[in-house]
């Protein structure tokens, strides 16, 4: 694991046009109440977990079951298209986006539910399995491209030729609104674990690809519990685009080989993502694929099945991550369910 201090904690990085993340977690708590398949998730302690990582606790905000989708994601396209909704039907408007997976389970579900159209923009490396399941979400799948990138500059380009609204998880100059909402939703996780956590804890690790849930959170947590946790960012080692652009103190793409991590094989950071946790994380980790898989068996075994993109931060843990004694009480985010 590499390890680094973030040099911009605090100040932050000028980023002209681009909004800080949103710490108003009243807009999507309201609309989560009246959805039917809303329901709180746990948060979990792990003892187990905690004795191999030689720290005090591991807690665990397991987000495996959100709203039947299988991953946080579900808090984020679906709703932006709720939101949408509020102020008028959507019949006959199309979401496109690109996604490994999760990002467009939640658009697709959104649409559906709400009575628009979805289309999906998959990578020719994301499993025919995520495939399978956009299309029960009512989703219309098309392949382009050997990575995320790829794909979504082709869904960019069906957006604009055919009048559809790219709904992204990610954000750069001049499309910053709606993956800003997305963010927002979010942060309903954030205020649930605000809520269940019984004292701030001493170290937050967070996963991420393009940053949104780590900005969501990172922003909502500092609102309420200031500079008590340390925050800490946890990358795939093939995809370090945060941590690529705090070194250089601007965005910057990544390069590296695929990572199996899938989820988290982002090589473009959002912009409102870097703003926000240039300022509010205190340092950056990079594991690698090894680490990244060792992870996976003890998480099983203490019943915490999950994918090598959602265990990330829990791997950095387990990894020997600085910090971690035995004293620390940590929070970690399991986002998403076992492949």
């Amino acid at each position: 694991m590499e390890w680094m201090e973030n040099p911009w904690r605090g100040s932050g990085l000028s980023l002209p046009g681009v909004p800080m993340p949103s710490v108003d977690a009243t807009a999507p708590e309201a609309l989560l109440v009246r959805c039917p398949r809303h329901c709180e998730t746990p948060l979990l302690p792990a003892p187990d977990l905690a004795q191999q990582a030689g720290a005090g606790a591991i807690w665990i905000k397991d987000e495996r079951g959100r709203m039947g989708l299988g991953s946080f994601k579900a808090l984020g396209a679906a709703y932006v298209i709720a939101h949408a909704a509020q102020q008028g039907a959507l019949e006959g408007r199309t979401y496109v986006t690109a996604s490994a997976g999760n990002h467009g389970l939640s658009v697709a579900a959104g649409a559906r539910v709400f009575g628009a159209r979805a289309v999906i923009y998959l990578a020719r490396t994301v499993p025919e399995s995520f495939a399978a399941r956009l299309r029960d979400e009512g989703a219309e799948v098309v392949r382009a491209g050997d990575d995320y990138e790829a794909s979504m500059a082709a869904a960019e380009t069906a957006a604009r030729a055919h009048g559809w609204v790219l709904l992204s998880d990610s954000s750069w100059p001049g499309y910053v609104e709606l993956p800003h909402r997305l963010m927002e939703g979010y942060l309903a996780m954030a205020a649930e674990i605000t809520r269940q956590m019984p004292a701030p804890p001493d170290v937050v690790l967070l996963q991420a690809g393009v940053g949104g849930m780590a900005g969501a959170i990172a922003a909502y947590l500092r609102h309420v519990w200031g500079g008590v946790p340390r925050i800490v960012v946890v990358e795939p080692a093939a995809a370090p685009a945060l941590w690529g652009s705090i070194v250089a103190g601007a965005p910057v793409p990544a390069t590296g080989p695929v990572s199996a991590m899938g989820r988290l094989d982002c090589k473009v950071p959002s912009l409102i993502a870097l703003k926000g946790l240039a300022r509010e994380a205190d340092a950056f980790a990079l594991i690698s694929e090894a680490e990244a898989e060792r992870a996976l068996a003890p998480l099983a075994a203490a019943g915490f099945a999950s994918s090598a993109s959602g265990a990330a931060g829990v791997a950095a843990a387990l990894a020997g991550m600085p910090g971690v004694g035995a004293q620390a009480q940590v929070l970690c985010i399991l986002s998403e369910e076992a492949s």
